[in-house]
């Protein structure tokens, strides 16, 4: 049996749930996100380990009550400003992340506005070809990584290849749904890192300058719309930044989420 087959095997069972799950069902929604995922992976954008990563993001969403918590969205705030602060922002891209919202992330890169960079790891010609090909018919232009001119430091990866255009010489990068390893070595180069991570408690959130416990579509319509409102507001930007506090952002995100699993038992 070949590799693929099995997400084949998947993707006909996958078919027939989409076609057979109503409208009402209560995981309406976290279902059509899984039978997406499984044929990008089919069609080669998304790896097999991806729905993996999207499990494990899913899980922390159930804790926090599959909503936007008040951390996040200061957490999203405080990212809107340092990306307009920027001088070289840039939203590095994986191919969970372009699968599972392309259009907002063109739409950030516009309001910002910000270069569009793909990284993956597990890296080929053929899938990278085809993840910016993916995202110039959903309309980017101008999307990075075709062919990298650099590397990150201090990474034996892939991941490591970039371009200097972009991510090698950014000062503000956005990373949804990012590995640790990466994340620190950004850090290390001295970049601010936005982190869309729903797992509070991984590497990647842990080293973040902006870690934010989101679910990838809410975070980015939020970003977008503190974008909008902050623009040109140099004295409200700096003031955000100021008191920004990451360590602060992930103890309320995990207060959130003890009390969340704690509110079904206040009344015994």
């Amino acid at each position: 049996m070949g590799p693929f087959q099995p997400l084949i095997l998947y993707q006909l069972y996958a078919m027939e749930a989409a076609v057979s799950t109503p409208v009402n069902h209560p995981r309406y929604k976290s279902l059509m996100v899984r039978e997406h995922l499984t044929e990008m992976a089919v069609k080669g954008l998304v790896n097999p380990t991806g729905l993996i990563s999207q499990g494990r993001g899913e899980a922390f969403d159930y804790l926090m009550g599959e909503r936007t918590i008040v951390p996040a969205l200061a957490a999203e705030r405080a990212a809107a400003a340092f990306l307009l602060q920027a001088k070289n922002p840039v939203l590095c891209m994986n191919g969970n992340a372009i699968a599972l919202d392309p259009q907002r992330m063109i739409k950030l890169a516009t309001a910002v506005p910000a270069k569009m960079e793909v990284n993956i790891f597990h890296r080929t010609e053929e899938r990278m070809e085809a993840l910016i090909q993916y995202m110039e018919k959903q309309g980017a232009e101008h999307v990075l990584g075709r062919n990298p001119d650099a590397r990150i430091p201090n990474l034996t990866s892939d991941r490591a290849l970039c371009t200097k255009e972009g991510v090698f010489n950014s000062d503000v990068i956005l990373v949804p749904i990012e590995d640790g390893d990466r994340a620190e070595a950004l850090i290390a180069m001295g970049k601010k890192v936005i982190a869309i991570d729903l797992n509070p408690l991984s590497r990647t959130s842990k080293v973040a300058t902006v870690p934010i416990a989101d679910e990838i579509s809410r975070a980015l319509e939020n970003i977008i719309s503190s974008v909008n409102e902050l623009k040109g507001r140099n004295d409200e930007i700096d003031r955000i930044i100021a008191g920004y506090s990451a360590r602060e952002t992930r103890k309320e995100t995990i207060n959130v989420i003890c009390a969340y699993l704690q509110s079904e038992f206040k009344s015994e």
